[in-house]
């Protein structure tokens, strides 16, 4: 099964989006479900029940919640993280492109992925 993107308010490009949509590709944002000003927690319970791979700029913030879902053993998608600021649009598009063409939905699950390794 090919990924599915769900993209969290920080990392959520107007341009990303629409780029990655016209592609082909499945994405959701923080703004599409009315989660913008939620916690990330709450992002990423959003994004396991609906099946969808996480991408974010909160390197930090995700570790904890990922950590809590596999202690609780409850399953979340996928978290793909990048650092905010260091990709342009075109790049972050290529390497999110270069993941989703490699690995499956089924190999994201539990995982966390960093961009910076899919260049």
């Amino acid at each position: 099964m090919t990924i599915i993107l769900y993209v969290d308010e920080d990392a959520m490009s107007h341009s990303l989006v629409q780029g990655l949509r016209t592609r082909g590709i499945d994405v959701h944002t923080s703004l599409d479900a009315g989660l913008v000003g939620f916690a990330d927690e709450q992002h990423l319970q959003y994004a396991a029940a609906q099946g969808r791979v996480l991408y974010s700029y909160n390197i930090s913030d995700y570790y904890q919640p990922h950590t809590q879902f596999l202690e609780q053993q409850l399953t979340h998608s996928g978290i793909i993280l990048a650092q905010q600021s260091y990709y342009s649009v075109g790049e972050q598009m290529r390497r999110l492109l270069k993941l989703i063409a490699v690995r499956s939905a089924e190999e994201m699950r539990y995982q966390i992925e960093f961009l910076s390794a899919w260049g």
